[in-house]
């Protein structure tokens, strides 16, 4: 009788490509695991309350809604992301979105100015508020949470003044379609929107691209990427989000303009924190001041335009909320700051600073519009919504501190 025996394997030899595979997937969802886990977060949201609403909450015009109801908080929290990963914070946003609604109103209702020129002279009055507080900061050595808390105070007291109490309204149609428009429709008559789809096969496209030249970058560097069959599964689940999301808003008025707004601030902001030279020296700055200084990152000059582009963009978010109330209201901007200090902490932010990503801050806020809209349309009240959406702050944060200490140990 004979036997056979397996030869010992060798330890030098490359593991199976399964092995390999399930590595390198492990590998690449603990270092993305915050925004994995909010992603996963805010699909299992979207699925409960699709199934509790009986299908309300993804209806074509709810969706639309839920855009344009959440545009100024999107615009805020990108924002707020920047100044929470440079390590510090703006208490002042709410206030000076209302500032700046009230700003307009006086502009186009009691002088019939251009609602372009309003627009532009809005944003102006923010970059220099931005500018204002940004100096304190920077250059005086005051810290932020000084700063903001006394603009909040003083850029509402201002809406006051400016608006005598009162609110002021209407203003023009051009300047109420930044919050209530539409793109418009183009081409033959179909049941789609045809811009929208024009739109959505060129984001399909660009994804695509992003994602094959990132593959070959990382190939020519001999870095590790994922398997051929897993990228492929990626690249056809982004694909299919990307067209039914299409279908949806075609199927109804088309891409909102608001959404057009936030889509180009997370492209053009995106880009920069990612690849320019002073995203880079923010994320410095937010994770090791000193190291950053010794290294040569200007600190003061850095620290200041994080400030002048939240000021921006605090300007914007009040100009799109008062179009959308379709008025200049001393009330305006009342917690915004908090939603979108939220929206940041629940995207991937951290409160040392020199963590997160402008879409981070996106699903953030998404996760925080969702979870309204979807508690209104079952009618939970106000007073709950708050309760429910402290628990949420909550959990993200200790999510992301249990998170940091496993990735220490």
């Amino acid at each position: 009788m004979t036997t056979t025996t397996t030869p010992p394997r060798d330890s030098s030899a490359p593991p199976p490509v399964t092995q390999r595979a399930g590595a390198l997937l492990i590998q690449s969802m603990r270092s993305n695991m915050r925004q994995y886990g909010m992603l996963i977060a805010l699909a299992f949201i979207v699925v409960l309350f699709q199934i509790w609403t009986d299908g309300t909450l993804l209806l074509p015009n709810n969706v639309s809604n839920l855009i344009q109801q959440n545009g100024y908080i999107l615009i805020l929290a990108i924002g707020m992301m920047i100044v929470i990963i440079a390590g510090h914070i703006d208490l002042s946003v709410g206030s000076l979105v209302a500032f700046v609604g009230a700003m307009s109103a006086v502009m186009m209702v009691k002088h019939d100015m251009p609602w372009v020129l309003a627009l532009v002279l809005s944003l102006l009055i923010g970059a220099v508020a931005g500018a204002w507080q940004g100096f304190f900061i920077a250059y005086v050595g005051i810290p932020s949470f000084i700063v903001t808390l006394a603009g909040m105070l003083l850029f509402r007291g201002l809406t006051q003044i400016v608006l005598e109490g009162q609110s002021l309204a209407p203003f023009p149609d051009g300047f109420q379609n930044i919050a209530k428009g539409f793109i418009p429709e183009m081409g033959p008559y179909t049941q789609y929107h045809n811009p929208t789809l024009l739109l959505g096969l060129a984001t399909i496209a660009f994804l695509l691209f992003r994602e094959v030249r990132d593959r070959r970058r990382q190939q020519a560097f001999e870095l590790d990427v994922l398997p051929q069959g897993l990228w492929v599964a990626k690249c056809v689940a982004m694909t299919a989000a990307v067209v039914a999301f299409t279908l949806t808003l075609a199927s109804f008025h088309g891409v909102p303009v608001v959404m057009l707004i936030m889509c180009g601030l997370l492209i053009g902001l995106g880009y920069v924190m990612r690849n320019a030279v002073v995203g880079r020296h923010v994320y410095a700055l937010g994770g090791n001041k000193a190291a950053a200084m010794l290294s040569g990152v200007k600190d003061k000059r850095v620290t200041f335009l994080v400030f002048v582009n939240m000021g921006v963009l605090a300007a914007l978010a009040g100009c799109v909320y008062a179009a959308r109330l379709n008025a200049g209201t001393p009330q305006a901007g009342l917690n915004f700051e908090l939603e979108a200090i939220a929206a940041s902490f629940i995207g991937g932010a951290s409160m040392s600073g020199g963590v997160g990503t402008v879409m981070g801050a996106v699903i953030g806020g998404l996760v925080l519009g969702v979870l309204n809209n979807g508690m209104s349309l079952v009618g939970i009240g106000t007073d709950y919504q708050q309760v429910i959406k402290g628990l949420v702050l909550l959990a993200a944060v200790g999510f992301d501190v249990w998170n940091k200490r496993k990735v220490g140990r």
